[in-house]
């Protein structure tokens, strides 16, 4: 070809085919044929399915490639029962016999993928077992009604685990906070978790609800009691529904025998005692005044503690020869929570520390209130010539037979103010007067000091309390609440807000870090108590990994 005819102009078609052997480096060779496809991605992914190979759709919502679409080879119905970790799943023995408190906070102690198959399982009409979402709310309202009324938060999880396997729902995870339940259940590793929650706006004390809905969780963890779930509403609204024990009028007679037995124990005669009884019942009527008009109870208790003041300093200021200090320290008893005390140490203990915060500044905010009210009292007593001496603490006269009838009497009283039931009230009493022995024997004829002899009685209490409750399977807060009534420390607390009332700061705060210790020791003892009994009474536990072994310490 010559130059000339070169550069004569060519038809589309062949500059077109000119073009492309020139200037593309992946022209397809002459004479090899590709199918055209219906796409760019088939030809160029990496992840393109090879002509010939089936791959069978999932049944799922999502869309196709979704990292969360479930496995084609995976069938609801025969789920595995469990992840299976690397190490292998350690065996965990359980005594049948010991009470579902002891064996689900074995099993909630453990991992997920470490906790045992599920025990026979409550079963509906249905063939697959209750709704899910309705086993969760009735978990949710059984542990709200138990941490209202003042349970520890151990104990509200092991309750909600227990009814979640109760009925089939063995990957659950209770949560328990101050004021917030929440539960999670996964039925496996490839399906969505179902969550609820709940919050507990109102807390009351009544130990008689509290025993009945331990009742109720034993019921359905017992395997040989088959109880639906319409039947456990049913018992549960019945619970919700039932009044208090004792009326309102019996409750403010107790107040003031409770502050009269006080009184008693710290040097008061028979004066003393209907003194601080008539203060005590009319800081009560005022507190219930209070809140029926809606006042917070930081405000209630701070109304409550001013009646037994005044009555204290106008028997002063009116020159009756009797011990004002034992009318004051007498009605504070009435007042001290104790019972919030308790159960936030021991939330500290086992490991509940936002738990425990919140219930130990609700009691910080409940003493606020009584030291204002007292304070407020003792101010004015004062300024008005009040001569109140603190240094009568140190002359509390020893009258062990009477002192142990009085502590008895303080632990009756306070089993009726916590609205238990009339079969536990006698052994609670009893409980009541045994801590009193060994303290009285411990600091008044061995002259230990009242910190240790504090925490050695109430150990006694919370191990008698736990053996009292494994024996009728129900809680332990009944039987060892009121039993630290005589323990508290009143009268500490009353000679340290009156040193701070006379301008001597120094030393009402040395009296009252004495009583925060004696409040310590106490809250302590009780749970250590608990644990010792725990700790030889076979319950069971893990042979690789023991189950009370929470945390490593880093």
């Amino acid at each position: 070809m010559t130059e000339a005819e070169d550069r004569k102009p060519r038809s589309d078609e062949a500059r077109s085919t000119y073009d492309s052997e020139i200037t593309s480096e992946f022209a397809v060779p002459e004479g090899l044929s590709v199918p055209r496809t219906g796409g760019e991605s088939e030809t160029t992914s990496e992840f393109a399915v090879p002509e010939g190979t089936h791959t069978p759709q999932a049944p799922s919502v999502e869309p196709e490639g979704s990292a969360f679409s479930v496995p084609s080879t995976y069938s609801t119905r025969q789920a595995p029962p469990a992840f299976t970790p690397a190490t292998g799943i350690p065996a965990v023995s359980l005594v049948k016999d010991a009470p579902w408190q002891d064996r689900m906070r074995t099993m909630l102690r453990l991992p997920v993928a470490e906790r045992p198959a599920p025990e026979p399982v409550q079963r509906g009409e249905e063939e697959g077992g209750p709704a899910v979402p309705r086993v969760l709310d009735l978990t949710l309202r059984i542990g709200e009604l138990l941490l209202a009324g003042g349970e520890g938060a151990e104990d509200v999880e092991a309750a909600m685990f227990a009814v979640c396997r109760s009925y089939g729902l063995d990957r659950c995870e209770p949560t328990v906070t101050f004021t917030l339940l929440s539960i999670s259940h996964q039925p496996s590793l490839v399906d969505d978790p179902v969550t609820a929650s709940r919050t507990v706006r109102r807390r009351g004390t009544d130990y008689t609800r509290l025993a009945a809905v331990f009742r109720l969780v034993d019921d359905l963890t017992d395997p040989e009691t088959h109880v639906s779930l319409e039947e456990a509403y049913r018992r549960l609204v019945e619970i919700r529904r039932n009044r208090h024990p004792y009326p309102t009028w019996v409750l403010t007679a107790a107040t003031g025998l409770l502050a009269g037995a006080a009184s008693v124990l710290v040097g008061g005669d028979v004066i003393v005692f209907v003194a601080a009884a008539l203060g005590a019942m009319l800081g009560d009527r005022l507190a219930w005044l209070c809140a029926g008009r809606g006042l917070p109870e930081f405000y209630q208790f701070t109304v409550a503690a001013m009646p037994p003041a005044a009555v204290g300093v106008a028997f002063t200021l009116a020159h009756v020869d009797v011990k004002a200090s034992a009318v004051i320290t007498g009605g504070l008893f009435a007042l001290l929570p104790g019972r919030a005390l308790v159960a936030g140490v021991q939330d500290g203990l086992t490991g509940f520390y936002i738990t425990a915060a919140a219930r130990l500044l609700e009691v910080m905010y409940f003493f606020v209130g009584i030291v204002i009210g007292v304070l407020v009292i003792l101010y004015f007593g004062v300024k008005l010539g009040d001569t109140l001496n603190p240094d009568a603490a140190l002359n509390i006269a020893e009258r062990p037979l009477l002192q142990i009838a009085a502590s008895m009497l303080l632990s009756l009283t306070f089993a009726v103010l916590l609205q238990q039931e009339r079969s536990t009230v006698l052994a609670v009493t009893l409980n009541g007067g045994v801590a009193w022995s060994v303290y009285g024997a411990m600091h008044y004829a061995g002259e230990i000091s009242p910190v240790a002899s504090t925490a050695v009685a109430a150990g006694l209490v919370g191990l008698f309390g736990q053996l009292l409750s494994r024996y009728r399977f129900a809680s332990a807060l009944p039987y060892t609440t009121a039993a630290i009534g005589p323990l508290l420390p009143g009268s500490a607390t009353y000679f340290g807000l009156l040193s701070i009332a006379q301008n001597e700061v120094d030393k009402g705060l040395v009296s009252l870090a004495k009583a925060a210790s004696l409040a310590m020791a106490i809250a302590i003892g009780v749970n250590l108590g608990a644990e010792i009994s725990r700790l030889f009474l076979r319950v069971g536990s893990a042979k690789k990994r023991r189950a009370a072994k929470r945390t490593r310490g880093f």
